[in-house]
């Protein structure tokens, strides 16, 4: 065993110290020529007697393309902003209503009345006292109001009429 490891062994150095005589011939298609720097000039010649051809369209053949189709904005088109007006004003609409149930629950349960039904108020945060849920609904409708506003001015950007949120 350890023999035949000597052997492979000694066999790998050998072959590693003789350099490889392919790497010293000449490579095949080159036959000993020096390389060249090919020239704009140089190609122009070889294309003229038909030694080279170019594949592909010449830059001065370039085609006329058909302009590209318009794509579609939203943000330029009026339906789209009556559509996110609507939704926005059905949210406010329904925030508005909240506040006003939450309203008068507090007030029904200061008075001891009787008060039916409730808000959930744990989707989003947490009212710990009735002014804390009054407050917290005020800044929902405050948020719609301002998502609404901020549509309002991008359709002012965008040249849409006004008429065009209110779905006129």
């Amino acid at each position: 065993m350890i023999r035949h490891f000597c052997l492979c062994f000694s066999l790998a150095l050998v072959l590693a110290a003789i350099p490889s005589r392919a790497a010293n011939r000449p490579h095949a298609g080159t036959d000993g020529q020096s390389k060249m720097v090919w020239t704009n000039d140089d190609l122009n010649k070889l294309h003229n007697l038909g030694l080279i051809s170019i594949v592909g369209r010449d830059a001065d053949e370039r085609p006329i393309s058909a302009p590209a189709p318009a794509q579609y904005m939203k943000t330029e088109d009026p339906g789209w902003y009556a559509e996110q007006a609507a939704i926005l004003r059905d949210e406010l609409e329904y925030r508005q209503g909240q506040l006003r149930d939450y309203r008068q629950a507090v007030d029904d349960a200061r008075s001891l009345k009787e008060s039916t039904g409730g808000i959930d108020l744990a989707d989003e945060d947490f009212a710990a006292t009735p002014e804390a849920g009054i407050e917290i609904l005020q800044q929902r409708v405050s948020e719609t109001q301002s998502e609404l506003a901020a549509l309002e001015d991008l359709a002012r950007r965008n040249d849409i009429e006004p008429g065009a949120l209110r779905g006129q």
